[in-house]
């Protein structure tokens, strides 16, 4: 047998259906879509309108709060670090930070920093540079004879400060010019 001569069994293969090609072909007229003008088109913008009355996403309170400023942090619990460090994924001689998390499948991502969590036991002397962390959880890594080094996490880039431009630049030094003119012309009058 040669490469030429290979082929799919019967029936593996079907043709796709070709609607809209005449009445003959059993999907003319309306092309399986059952309706004419927009109902008929892609793009339709019907949901939500109920003929002019006032529809019912509209009608209905809006509730909550959405906070644009809150971070979310990546959360680690101190017995999720002690499984990692038991099972060498990380190394607890060296300072672990979100990098470090990272690549030992801790946590997948960061986010705007760490924060660490005081449930499991932590029996190793560890140094972690976390966002922020509960009381409990200071308190467990400093009994372990660890150290807990609390950053900012990730830092938005700072808004660039304007430039003076000409104009202002210009009522500035028409400013300064008239205050000198003035303090001459009191001299003169004195």
């Amino acid at each position: 047998m040669d490469l030429n001569q290979l082929a799919d069994k019967r029936g593996a293969r079907k043709n796709r259906k070709r609607i809209g090609r005449g009445p003959g072909s059993g999907k003319g007229g309306t092309a399986g879509r059952g309706a004419k003008g927009q109902l008929s088109r892609s793009g339709v913008s019907l949901l939500g309108f109920e003929g002019g009355q006032m529809p019912l996403y509209r009608r209905l309170p809006r509730r909550g709060f959405n906070n644009p400023t809150s971070k979310r942090h990546a959360e680690v619990n101190l017995g999720r670090l002690q499984a990692a460090i038991e099972a060498g994924k990380l190394d607890a001689k060296k300072p672990i930070d979100g990098d470090a998390l990272i690549a030992a499948g801790v946590v997948r991502r960061v986010h705007d920093g760490v924060r660490l969590l005081a449930k499991g036991d932590l029996k190793t002397k560890i140094s972690i540079e976390v966002a922020g962390a509960s009381k409990a959880a200071l308190a467990a890594v400093e009994k372990a004879g660890g150290t807990v080094t609390i950053s900012a996490g990730k830092s938005k880039p700072a808004a660039p400060e304007k430039k003076a431009t000409k104009q202002s630049k210009k009522v500035e030094d028409k400013g300064a010019a008239d205050s000198a003119d003035t303090g001459g012309q009191d001299e003169a009058s004195d």
